[in-house]
């Protein structure tokens, strides 16, 4: 029980966690993953060597501290944090694990003088507080998921029965169950958990997916990372007629219904779920303004696509930013980096618009940056993270 004793405790932490709290995650991380190799599945360890690992669990125990009084404050954070675990499949069973970890880190990180018998006490309380809130709100998706109209509890098996090379580094599997039923309908902006065996290691992964529901397959579009297991893995190794393991649908950045012009900015990868987005978005007379940045055309990925889409679409309009094309490269409608001049110029001339955005971090933080100075509120500007639930701030 969460007592106000433990209450005040856990905040007058926070001036540490500020501090070092990257200190104390980063050691959190290699005594759960050192001594408890049955979650080393559920953890991209590319996000553990870059520290995106670390530091967004950093930021998110800095987060919860600081609100520990209000956790409504907290806004997304919970919802993204339950969506990725969704995706990946953590269990209830996994939180102690977790949590006997985080409080023997804070007790090496701080030592015994700071973190005295008191202050484990109120961790401890804490942990187990937001512990059973996210566990409770996953298990219910879990339920949800299960009982809708083609779907499941846990993993279920896919077939490849297309792979289509997108550029030079983005390639799209279409996955068909192996059980010929139908699947549970996705939103436009979700994306989907994924199980391979890699050299004999367990790895998980969740991808967007870059199409919009049709009851029967699932569509991901990945990209080659330089040393990355999975992305390798499914590019050189998985091939038509192969299978992996899926989970269900999950993820809280969603096309929303309204009349509002849609604004969907990407960056690299990032075009992805905005694929899915525009899909559902051309059902509508909705006005749709579709910003896309890419390092030159090889990057460029389903640059074809829109452009049909577009020819077909009057209410569709596209702009494409290269950062250095190459000879040779179809023409874009801008160079260098996407800033807040040239959003300026492409976005509708109205406030009345829900902007969606996705793309390398910093890339996030420039167009959020962008979009709060050209008046956008907060709340019709979206926005989702590849990697661990993080923060633009």
């Amino acid at each position: 029980m969460l007592s106000p004793e433990h209450k005040a405790i856990v905040r007058a932490t926070v001036p540490l966690l500020e501090a070092g709290g990257e200190a104390l995650t980063t050691h959190f991380y290699g005594v759960l993953l050192d001594e408890h190799p049955e979650v080393r599945p559920y953890f991209n360890q590319a996000n553990q060597l870059t520290g995106e690992q670390p530091r967004a669990l950093a930021n998110g125990v800095l987060m919860y501290a600081k609100h520990i009084d209000q956790l409504e404050a907290l806004g997304d954070l919970v919802t993204m944090i339950v969506n990725k675990h969704v995706s990946l499949r953590i269990r209830r069973e996994h939180y102690p694990i977790v949590g006997a970890c985080l409080l023997r880190a804070i007790r090496d990180v701080l030592g015994p003088e700071i973190a005295t018998d008191a202050v484990i006490e109120a961790w401890g309380a804490a942990y187990g507080q937001l512990a059973n809130i996210l566990a409770g709100a996953e298990e219910a998706i879990y339920d949800e998921q299960a009982l809708a109209p083609g779907g499941w509890r846990d993993g279920r098996m896919f077939r490849v029965v297309e792979k289509t090379r997108e550029s030079d580094e983005i390639t799209s599997f279409r996955f068909a169950p192996v059980d010929g039923a139908s699947v549970y309908a996705h939103a436009p902006g979700q994306y989907i958990g994924l199980r391979v065996i890699v050299d004999g290691q367990d790895m998980r992964r969740n991808y967007s997916l870059s199409a919009a529901a049709d009851g029967k397959t699932y569509r991901i579009s990945v990209k080659r990372h330089p040393g990355g297991a999975v992305s390798n893995f499914l590019h050189d190794q998985l091939a038509v007629g192969g299978t992996v393991e899926l989970f269900p649908p999950a993820g809280h950045f969603t096309l929303e219904e309204s009349e509002r012009d849609v604004v969907l900015i990407s960056g690299g990868v990032g075009i992805t779920p905005t694929l899915a987005m525009l899909e559902q978005a051309l059902t509508t007379r909705r006005p749709i303004h579709f910003i896309h940045a890419a390092r030159h055309g090889g990057a460029h990925a389903f640059r074809d696509t829109i452009d049909a889409l577009a020819a077909r679409h009057p209410n569709l309009k596209r702009y494409y930013c290269y950062e250095a094309p190459r000879t040779g490269d179809p023409e874009p409608h801008a160079t260098g980096l996407l800033d807040r001049e040239r959003l300026a110029a492409w976005l509708p001339a109205t406030d009345t618009i829900d902007a969606y955005f996705l793309g390398p971090k910093p890339f996030m933080k420039s167009v959020r940056d962008a979009l709060r100075d050209l008046g956008v509120p907060d709340d019709r500007a979206k926005y989702e993270f590849f990697g661990p639930a993080s923060s633009l701030d």
